[in-house]
């Protein structure tokens, strides 16, 4: 297993439930979780064979923003 992380324009409940069915469909509903107290809004995704890619693209579906970077 690998962990993605990205920054993301996601930023309260609301949003939350808003991606909430298309990570779990992509993802596995345990297998990600946004980061609501940092200010970069960190996505975590715990996967096999998925890539930041996928991550990004499922993300912009709901009309969310993702972005790979230094987030450490």
């Amino acid at each position: 297993m690998k962990t993605i992380k990205l920054k993301t324009n996601i930023m309260c409940g609301s949003c939350i439930a808003k991606v909430t069915p298309i990570l779990d469909e992509t993802f596995g509903k345990d297998n990600w979780k946004v980061d609501l107290t940092d200010s970069k809004r960190i996505l975590t995704v715990t996967t096999d064979n998925a890539t930041g890619n996928d991550v990004i693209k499922a993300v912009d579906k709901v009309g969310y923003k993702a972005e790979e970077q230094n987030v450490n």
